[in-house]
C-alpha cells in the first residue's frame, strides 16, 4: 500500500495535505504529511530528534527507525515534534497554492549544468545541479534587490543567498520560508538587515554579531583551537589554545587540561580560565605535540 493510500489515523487533522499522527512498530511517535513521513527518533544522549522519509510503502504502525534517514534538528519533546510536523503541513499547503512550475532546463549556472528548475515567477527561477543549486534573477528582478545584498549577474546559491531572493520577493515564498529567510539574513548579513529595516539587532538576534562580540570580548584570552580526551590524565580534556583563538604561523600556542565535565565548546569556542585550567606540559595525545611542539 502506498503512503498516499494509507487510511487516516485516529489522530488526524484535515486539509490538503492532511496530517496523521501515530506510533511506529518500535514505539516512536510518527506522522504523515502527504508523501512525507516524520518520526521523533531517540538519540544516544536521550534527547530526541526529527527524521524523515519519502513514500513509505507500509502502514504507519509497521514503520521502524530503519525506514528513516537524516537529522532535521533536535526536539525538546512530543509537543515540539507535533509543532514541526504541523509547520511542515502548512508549508506544503502554501507552496501548492503558490503554483510553482517545474521545467526541464540545461542552463549553465555557477554550479554546473542545470538538471531541472522551478519557476517561482517570471524572472525568478531556482536551478538544481548535480552538486548544488540556487536562484537566478533576471536583470529586471535583480535590480530590485537591495544594493547591500545584490549579486552581480543575479545568481544566489541555495545555502544562504536564497534568503536574499525571499526577502526581496516575499509573496513568492511560504510563511515558513520567509521565517527561515529572516533568520538567515539576520545571521549572515546583520549590517544589511539593520540598514534596510532601520533597526539594531540585539544580542541573540544575529549569529554574526554575537560572534563579533565574543571575539572582541575575548581577544586577549586563551581560546581552544584543538581538543582531545587525554589518555594520560584521566578525566581531563587536553586542549591547545591560542590568544583570541587565532591560527597561523607565528601564533603562540599553549596546552591546558580542562576537566571533561566542564569542556563544552559552546557556539564560538571554549575560553580557558587560567585560574582553574592549568597549563600542561606532560605527555600528549596530539601527534604534533608528542615531540614537544606542534608540527
Amino acid at each position: 500500500m502506498n503512503a498516499i493510500d494509507l487510511p487516516a489515523q485516529p489522530d488526524a487533522t484535515p486539509g490538503s495535505p492532511g496530517v496523521s499522527f501515530g506510533r511506529s512498530a518500535d514505539g516512536m511517535t510518527v506522522a504523515l504529511v502527504g508523501d512525507t513521513a516524520f518520526a521523533m527518533a531517540p538519540a544516544r544522549d536521550g534527547r530526541p530528534f526529527l527524521v524523515a522519509a519519502w513514500r513509505l510503502r507500509k502502514p504507519m504502525d509497521e514503520w521502524t527507525r530503519e525506514d528513516f534517514y537524516g537529522h532535521s534538528g533536535d526536539l525538546a519533546d512530543e509537543a515540539a515534534f507535533r509543532a514541526r510536523v504541523l509547520e511542515n503541513a502548512e508549508h506544503q499547503r502554501e507552496k501548492r497554492a503558490l503554483g510553482r512550475t517545474e521545467i526541464h532546463s540545461r542552463a549553465n549556472t555557477p554550479w554546473g549544468a542545470s538538471q531541472g528548475a522551478t519557476v517561482f515567477a517570471e524572472g525568478v527561477t531556482c536551478h538544481s545541479t548535480a552538486g548544488h543549486g540556487g536562484f537566478h534573477l533576471s536583470s529586471e528582478r535583480n535590480r530590485r534587490v537591495h544594493p547591500k545584498l545584490r549579486a552581480p549577474g543575479g545568481w544566489y546559491e541555495e545555502d544562504e543567498c536564497w534568503a536574499i531572493v525571499a526577502l526581496t520577493y516575499p509573496h513568492l515564498f511560504t510563511a515558513f520560508e520567509r521565517r527561515c529567510a529572516e533568520r538567515t539574513i539576520k545571521d549572515s548579513w546583520p549590517d544589511a538587515w539593520e540598514t534596510i529595516f532601520g533597526t539594531v539587532l540585539q544580542p541573540g538576534e544575529s549569529r554574526t554579531k554575537d560572534q563579533r562580540a565574543f571575539e572582541l570580548e575575548h581577544a586577549n584570552d586563551w581560546i581552544v583551537i584543538s581538543a582531545i580526551t587525554s589518555s594520560h590524565e584521566k578525566g581531563f580534556v587536553e586542549c591547545v589554545a591560542t590568544p583570541g583563538g587565532k591560527r597561523g604561523a607565528g601564533t603562540e600556542e599553549r596546552r591546558f587540561l580542562v576537566p571533561s565535565s566542564e569542556y563544552d565548546v559552546g557556539q564560538f569556542g571554549f575560553v580557558i580560565d587560567p585560574g582553574r585550567h592549568r597549563v600542561y606540559g606532560g605527555p600528549s595525545d596530539f601527534i604534533g605535540w608528542q615531540r614537544g611542539r606542534v608540527a
